[in-house]
Parts: structure tokens; sequence; C-alpha cells
């Protein structure tokens, strides 16, 4: 199946190339989403105590940040155990640390571009394929159903926190039924995948039913015969990764309900490092008062917002000041969260060049 996509995509790019315009326009919006996360984290630094946020990052104590990366390294671990469920499930026993490091690598990719949710999940379903001699359909059918329980868990935390801060009421003056209504909205979408997998639905081959007149109209303005779509190989790809990823969901409840127990350490995890971290800087948070952060802080990564510059900062900077404390306070939070990030993203993109051309020069040397 490599073979055919790879085959498919020569064909496809060694025609007339695509008209420029639309090359540019993308180009063009993805700058003016940089232009407007620069402006916002220049308009939340300009209105905070910048002495104050240096005060409080410089107090961090050796001990202090020797115990966050511990913590965060046990968080980290949690992320690869719904991954690795999902391959074992079919019959692949990637070892954990592989796949932890896959995962950090494909972090990396997904939090340097816009939207810092997806962007590296080729990269995971590259490297098990690669590195571990799964098929495609194996590999792609894992990524899927985890990203798929991952959103639908980030979303159910989302939902359960607006809730859990609307019935404490830490946040006063925060229309109640908008981030209701918000929040709800968010999730019947991976919720709604989730649940089509599990009924045997194939939610994108249908979705590529409804483009076959596009697609061919496209074909004809580029002088090529059309074809029907779902002959490509990259659509029979898909079609047999939706019937791995539906047999995987139906076969394996018990490996299912794992997954979703998985979820929920990370989500505990995710909440613990979040409490220390404000702990370390001086706030004391109460749990509401912890979640209620979090929220805000999930909130802004959603944004299509490289590495949500700006969003974070201005996130947490309004959720301090709504909770009665210091918006520099909640600058500060967000500096320490982004050079959290920001080291883990760059180990990332290291770990992605040594997984990738290390393997490229092994190949060109016949290892």
């Amino acid at each position: 199946m490599t073979t055919a996509l790879r085959q498919w995509s020569r064909r496809q790019w060694s025609r007339r190339p695509w008209p420029r315009r639309p090359w540019r326009a993308g180009r063009l919006l993805h700058l003016i989403w940089i232009a407007l996360a620069v402006a916002l984290l220049w308009l939340t630094l300009r209105a905070v105590n910048m002495g104050e946020v240096w005060d409080r990052l410089r107090h961090l104590q050796p001990s202090q940040i020797g115990l966050l990366l511990l913590v965060n390294v046990a968080v980290l671990a949690t992320f690869s155990a719904r991954w690795w469920l999902l391959l074992f499930a079919q019959g692949y026993r990637v070892p954990y640390h592989h796949l932890m490091a896959y995962r950090l690598a494909a972090f990396a990719l997904s939090y340097f571009t816009p939207g810092p949710h997806f962007g590296g999940e080729p990269l995971q379903v590259y490297l098990v394929t690669s590195r571990h001699k799964a098929p495609v359909s194996v590999a792609v059918a894992a990524v899927v159903v985890d990203k798929v329980l991952e959103m639908t868990a980030n979303f159910t935390f989302l939902t359960l926190g607006v809730l859990f801060v609307v019935r404490t009421q830490v946040l006063p003056g925060v229309s109640e039924a908008q981030l209701l209504l918000t929040s709800l909205g968010l999730l019947l979408l991976p919720l709604s995948l989730l649940m089509a997998i599990l009924v045997g639905w194939h939610p994108l081959s249908a979705l590529f039913v409804l483009l076959e007149r596009p697609w061919r109209w496209l074909a004809r303005q580029r002088g090529m015969t059309p074809t029907p779509l779902a002959a490509t190989a990259f659509v029979r790809a898909v079609r047999q990764s939706e019937d791995q990823s539906i047999t995987l969901c139906r076969d394996h409840p018990l490996i299912l309900m794992l997954a979703v127990g998985a979820s929920g350490l990370s989500w505990a995890a995710i909440v613990g490092e979040f409490w220390l971290m404000a702990a370390v800087l001086g706030l004391e948070l109460t749990l509401p008062e912890t979640i209620a952060a979090l929220l805000a802080a999930r909130v802004a990564i959603l944004l299509p917002l490289p590495a949500a510059v700006g969003a974070l900062e201005a996130s947490q900077a309004l959720a301090m000041q709504l909770l009665g404390q210091s918006p520099a306070a909640g600058v500060s939070l967000s500096f320490l969260i982004r050079g959290r990030d920001m080291v883990l993203g760059l180990v990332g993109l290291a770990l992605a060049g040594v997984l990738v051309w290390g393997k490229k020069r092994d190949k060109e040397m016949g290892r």
C-alpha cells in the first residue's frame, strides 16, 4: 500500500503545477495569524507589571525546577499509553519508550505549526511503519483512534470543567450558558466520530463521496482525465484504515476501555502538574481555581496560532485577574508553561531529525 501511495503522489505532482494564487493566499493567512499572535502578546505584556513577572520567575529554586522536570516526564509517560494499547491490540508490541520518543517528536511538529493539536500524526504513522514494520492501515488506525479518544477526552474535560466552575462559581461575571454551549459543541465533533466508528460507519469515505464532483471539476481544470476519487490509492488506503479502526474498536472493547482510562489518568496528571507549577510561583490555588485557570489555558491552545503565542499569556492574565490574583502572576505562569513546552519542542525536533534522517541514512548504507 505504501508503494501505491508513493506512486500516486508522484503522478499527481508530476502534472501541471497548482495555480500560484492559492499558495500565496495560504501564506498570507499564515502571516496574518502570526501578526495577530504577536499583537496579542504585545498588548498582554504591555498591560501587566513585567517587574513582578520576572521577580516571580527568578525566585525559582533549582530543586523546584528539578521537581517540575520529574513531574513533567511522568506526565509525558501517560500520553503514550493509549497509543501503545491500540497497537498492542492489533498485534504490535512496540517498546513503550520508543513510542514516548515518537510522541515527543510529533508534539514538536504540532507545537510549532498553527493549531497545536494537529500536525505530527503523519510522523507517528511513518515511524511505526518504517521502524516496526507495521502495515499502514494498522498504524493509521492506531493514530486515528488515539486522536479521536484524545480529543474526546479533552473536550469532555472541558465540558466537565465548565460545569464544575459554574457550580462552584469560582469565576464571577462569566457567561455560564455560553461556556456550556461552546464546550458541548466542541465535544460533539470527536464524540460523533467515535460513535461512527463504533457503529461501523465510514465518515471519511462518506466525505470523499461528497467531494467527487469537485474532484472531477478540479481534474478537468488541470487538464487531467477525471478518474473516480474512490478509485485512487489514497482513498482506498483511507477506506482500509477506517475498516481497521472499526475492527479495532469492535473486537477489543476492553482495550478501548483501558485507553479511556489512560485518558483519565493523563488528565489527572495534567491538573496536578498545573497546580504544582502555580505553587512554585507562589500562587496558592484551590482545586476549583486550578481547574478554571487550566480551562483558560486549554481554550487558548484551541486557537489556530503557532504555539498559542499571545493567546496563552492573555488567557492566564485574564484568568488570574478573575480569580482575584495579579495578572502578572498569570503571565509568569504562562512563561513557565511556555518554557517547558519550548524545551520539549526543541528536544522533539532533535528527536525527529535523528529518527527520520537516521533511518534514511541507514537505508542508504544498506542496513
